[in-house]
């Protein structure tokens, strides 16, 4: 649920997290790599699950294909790694990885697919989140296990609209990080695994200038790649341990902590605050006030405590919100200055 600006339809966060993929194109031939299936007992929506990890319809990690499947490149701890999740007849799940990361992304994914996620120990309190959960069965919680490459990212939407966002991400990863690893540049088209921490940390300051970060974000950003060992850590404690150990991080705050846990740990209570529309829909959605606050959206989500995070996007799947009364944030471009 990222985002301190309008929702737009291009924002997958701000709805809840739902890509559309495709279904029922035959795929080409491609380069073998390692494979593993596995069987959920639910039904797996790769677009809800795996929505909230891309940024924006042109992410260079992420790729939705016609054929149904979903590509990501990822920096794991093993090292650059591409996985490719289908979902086949009788709810089977394939996984196919390549590069070295690739055994350690077959490795997690069931968690990625929400494995880990208890959506079950969700009770309804309003008919619209009720109504919004009985159309959206296959919504669970993906955990990553990654912090850096939702920490990145979330820091570049600091107070930014989208459109500023998801460019900055994709010129900087398109120029400093690498190719993805395996047969994506064929079948998915180029997808590219975001840089490492040393790259990001040795990025010129006219190359943040150029793509349109302030000094403020990157300054965030080098701050926490310094650290990356100690963040990535964070994935073995608690949300809320992890917050508190991301928070530490000068530029890191409730909201970019809570956007980071969302997806690294799939913590269901991991509600955004400091969000700009979120609690306006929230409040216009529960209770007509599209005028609520984080006090007044965290009062409302009271009755969801320990699944707040989930109720939040049933509410922004549910397709309601108050009607736009003010002209859209404007762009900035910092790279004309």
């Amino acid at each position: 649920m990222a985002g301190r600006f309008a929702p737009r339809p291009t924002r997958t966060t701000v709805r809840g997290g739902h890509v559309v993929v495709p279904s029922g194109v035959p795929r080409q031939a491609e380069e073998p790599g390692l494979v593993r299936t596995w069987v959920p007992g639910w039904p797996v929506d790769l677009g809800l699950v795996l929505g909230p990890l891309r940024r924006g319809p042109g992410d260079p990690t992420f790729r939705a294909m016609p054929d149904g499947s979903v590509w990501r490149a990822c920096r794991t701890p093993g090292g650059p790694g591409t996985l490719r999740v289908s979902v086949r007849g009788g709810g089977e799940v394939r996984g196919e990885a390549w590069g070295p990361g690739g055994a350690w992304l077959l490795e997690r994914l069931p968690e990625l697919l929400g494995a880990a996620d208890e959506p079950e120990a969700f009770v309804p309190r309003h008919r619209v989140v009720a109504v919004a959960r009985h159309r959206r069965p296959g919504l669970r919680l993906t955990r990553t296990g990654l912090v850096l490459e939702s920490l990145i990212p979330s820091v570049l939407e600091q107070k930014v609209t989208t459109d500023e966002a998801y460019r900055a991400w994709r010129l900087l990863v398109r120029r400093f990080g690498e190719p993805a690893p395996g047969p994506a540049a064929v079948v998915a088209g180029r997808l590219w695994v975001m840089p490492g921490a040393r790259a990001w940390a040795l990025i010129p300051s006219w190359e943040w200038h150029r793509a349109g970060v302030d000094d403020k974000r990157a300054s965030t950003i080098l701050r926490a790649v310094r650290v990356a060992r100690r963040l990535e850590e964070a994935v073995l404690m608690s949300p809320e341990g992890a917050r508190e150990r991301l928070e530490v991080v000068p530029g890191v705050g409730p909201w970019t902590s809570a956007e980071v846990v969302q997806r690294s740990h799939g913590a269901a209570d991991a509600v955004t605050v400091g969000d700009l529309h979120l609690p306006g829909i929230v409040g216009w959605v529960l209770a007509g006030d599209r005028d609520a606050d984080d006090s007044v959206m965290l009062e409302l989500l009271e009755p969801y405590a320990g699944q707040r995070h989930r109720a939040a996007r049933l509410i922004l799947l549910s397709g309601r919100g108050p009607g736009r009364r003010a002209p859209r944030m404007p762009v900035g471009d910092i790279g004309r200055l």
